[in-house]
Parts: C-alpha cells; structure tokens; sequence
C-alpha cells in the first residue's frame, strides 16, 4: 500500500499516480515537465496494464507492475505531503 498524497522535494510537485496504467518507455524528462499535470496531455503516453500503477510528478516518473520499495530509489525524492 501506498500514500496517495505523494509530493516531490526536487520539483514541488504532487505526485500523480493512475492505476491500470504504465508508462510508454518514450517517456523523457521534457514530457512530463511540459505536461503535468494535465492528465489529457499525459494520456499520450499512457499503456493500460490490469494490476499496474504510473506514478509522476514534474521531474520523475515510474511504472510500478509489482510490490516494489520507492524507498530503495535514491534518485526519487518522493515524500508523503502528510493527510
């Protein structure tokens, strides 16, 4: 289970999760900068996988097919924006 109010230190941003989604592996920094967090643009590049989560913010994005520790990922600055 994941916290749902996910925020980024590097770009302050939310971080934006879609279930039953992965990215495309075209995805690149620019993208994502360009676009989020309006999810009509971002569908562009949206795979629909059953059981997937997409993860995004400003700077960073992940597709996440298992039970996986962010945490392990020093390159994420992924924290809960607190409920």
């Amino acid at each position: 289970r994941t916290c749902d109010h996910l925020r980024c230190t590097a770009c302050d941003f939310r971080v934006s999760l879609f279930n039953d989604y992965v990215w495309d592996q075209s995805c690149d920094y620019l993208f994502f900068r360009n676009n989020m967090p309006e999810l009509s643009k971002l569908r562009a590049k949206m795979i629909k996988k059953k059981g997937a989560r997409a993860y995004a913010c400003q700077c960073s994005w992940r597709s996440i097919e298992e039970l996986t520790d962010l945490q392990t990922e020093q390159q994420l600055r992924w924290v809960c924006g607190k409920h």
